[in-house]
């Protein structure tokens, strides 16, 4: 199944789900930020919006709420951001990469992770041929 996209709002309400576990609409929604907190409303509509997505399900029903947990990754969401951007920019990460490095985001040990990788990559492709 294809990942879909999310809204910022969605992937907050993504985001209390995976690192509060199964929630209630009450707490996700008590897990904004006060001063950015939507409507209650708000919340419970993207909630059953993201039902429909596919993104989470109903787990179980205390008194009259639901109680939901994501079905999707935050891997995959991740993923399908990170593609999603490459595309954007031609498909090559060399925009990125020379952005990180402008900023200062990319450090020396993020270099020798991504070299880790690539030879692990190397190999694995290696063994398959």
């Amino acid at each position: 199944m294809k990942t879909p996209k999310f809204s910022p709002v969605e992937l907050r309400i993504m985001d209390a789900l995976w690192s509060n576990g199964a929630c209630s609409v009450r707490e996700i929604h008590d897990s904004f930020p006060e001063k950015e907190r939507p409507a209650f409303t708000t919340v419970q509509t993207m909630v059953y919006r993201l039902e429909a997505k596919h993104a989470l399900r109903c787990t179980k029903r205390v008194g009259n709420a639901n109680v939901f947990e994501a079905v999707v990754s935050r891997d995959a969401i991740e993923h399908r951001f990170l593609n999603d951007v490459l595309a954007f920019l031609g498909g090559g990460p060399k925009r990125v990469m020379a952005h990180l490095i402008d900023t200062g985001q990319l450090t020396l040990a993020d270099i020798e992770d991504a070299e880790q990788r690539l030879r692990a990559l190397k190999r694995r492709k290696g063994r398959t041929r």
